[in-house]
């Protein structure tokens, strides 16, 4: 009788060219797709050019400017700063030299890679994305393995469409009964890498599951996958089904016979009922709370009913050593109530949160309302197909009129890459994935949470709760 199997190893499985072990931990995997962006890409393509090689298969690739391009209105091919230029205009050489195609900066369907890919249906269940960028696990929400790669690795699979692969251990996160109101995505896997650490899912593949995860919205699911990465994990899945396959449709164009034979297959991909875990982690949905980071690594994070935390408290050397740094380079003092931080900047944006239920959430919070003085808010869609249906949509308007600037799709502010960047010392409210110093500027004090938090702290002129300003006006 076969061995009960995860869906994860089921999907490598089925990838497997070959074995490089005799454990068969280290694989040669074939890839189905990949995406290119002008910033991981560059060295790759110079490799090829070498060793003058070909793309195996170019029609499997797709390139898009996404992390140097400015986001400010009007949008123009030209960049006022020459190292994002030459990047940019050394990867249109490389996409029309190789025949892949790009999604430039003036694309209609331009846009952060992770939100591009999954909308324009690139994504499928039970296939394998192999990208230079860790947040390629973002793809798991569809039921697809993603995981990012250096940039010897992208040549090699430019070349071949096959990685040199690990096989991961395997982590189950049961996210048990409801989640309460105004607690979203973002929240509940922020609450799982507080629970479990930075380091806490290295070397596995996360697998999400249980009735708060069945009963998210697929773009939900996006969230909690992107940010899987910020606990260590290197793929993270979650099973594929009706909100999935309700999803893909009006973005695959199989015809009605292909289609049904898709889903029909779609539906094996679940782990088997006796499969075994290395690891499980449970999490009750009831017990989370709106949760924001205080400190300068994505699991120093907190409710924000909580109190920063005072590091004499904490026995451990090491782990007291990291939150008096932590402390002090987010000028902040232990006992401080998180709701009485205040902010700089407030920004809506990036692969984790910059979708178009991502900008309803916070549009509902700010409609008739103004942000705060002194606060400087900036909404970023997550591409040029966002940024189009929240127009359609009138969440512009809403924004703008609250005081909000809308800008146009990019990376943006989610790292300093661009124009968009922090001031030293200057403190903002994010909707990221990532809250290392400098992350966002030099200097820079970046307080991670969900978009609905930051539109609530662009209102308040500090960290607050939403659930309140949603209700209290």
């Amino acid at each position: 009788m076969q061995r009960p199997k995860t869906l994860y190893d089921k999907i490598v499985d089925a990838h497997c060219v070959r074995s490089l072990d005799s454990a068969g931990r280290q694989l040669l995997l074939y890839v189905d797709r990949t995406v290119l962006n002008e910033y991981t890409s560059p060295q790759a393509f110079t490799a090829l050019r070498d060793a003058r090689r070909g793309v195996w298969r170019p029609d499997a690739a797709l390139a898009v400017v996404d992390h140097v391009n400015p986001t400010a209105s009007p949008r123009v091919r030209a960049m006022a700063d020459p190292g994002g230029q030459t990047q940019t205009d050394y990867f249109a050489e490389n996409c029309r030299d190789f025949g892949i195609e790009l999604y430039d900066i003036l694309h209609p369907l331009q846009g952060i890679e992770h939100v591009v890919m999954t909308e324009t249906g690139r994504v499928m269940p039970g296939t394998v994305i192999a990208a230079g960028d860790s947040h390629t696990t973002t793809y798991g929400a569809l039921g697809c393995l993603g995981f990012g790669i250096g940039t010897s690795d992208i040549e090699h699979y430019l070349a071949t469409q096959t990685v040199i692969y690990r096989r991961l251990d395997t982590l189950a996160v049961d996210v048990q009964g409801a989640l309460g109101p105004g607690v979203t995505p973002k929240d509940v896997v922020m609450a799982l890498i507080r629970q479990i650490g930075a380091a806490g899912a290295t070397g596995f593949a996360v697998e999400f599951r249980g009735p708060a995860i069945e009963a998210m919205s697929v773009e939900g699911r996006m969230t909690i996958c992107n940010m899987a990465v910020e606990c260590g994990a290197r793929g993270a899945i979650v099973a594929p089904d009706e909100r999935v396959f309700d999803y893909l449709q009006p973005k695959i164009d199989l015809g009605p016979a292909l289609w049904e034979r898709a889903v029909a297959d779609w539906r094996g991909l679940r782990s088997d009922p006796d499969a075994p875990f290395d690891q499980h982690a449970v999490i009750e949905g009831a017990a989370i709370e709106p949760m924001v980071t205080w400190g300068t690594s994505p699991d120093q994070a907190l409710p924000i009913t909580a109190a920063v935390p005072d590091p004499a408290s904490e026995t451990d050397p090491d782990l007291r050593r990291d939150l008096e740094r932590s402390l002090s380079y987010m000028g902040l003092r232990p006992g401080m109530r998180l709701t009485d931080i205040p902010i700089d900047r407030a920004f809506i944006g990036s692969c984790t949160n910059a979708r178009i239920e991502d900008l309803r959430s916070a549009a509902e919070v700010v409609r008739g309302r103004r942000i705060a003085a002194g606060v400087r808010g900036m909404v970023v869609p997550g591409s040029s197909a966002v940024k189009r249906q929240a127009e359609l949509e009138g969440l512009d308007r809403v924004f703008a009129e609250a005081g909000f600037e809308w800008r146009q799709s990019g990376c943006s502010m989610c790292l300093a890459m661009n124009d968009d960047v922090l001031a030293p010392g200057e403190r903002c409210a994010s909707s990221t994935n990532r809250n290392f110093e400098g992350r966002q500027g030099v200097g820079g004090r970046t307080h991670l949470m969900s978009p609905a938090m930051v539109a609530a702290a662009a209102l308040s002129g500090r960290l607050a709760d939403s659930r309140a300003i949603a209700v209290g006006g």
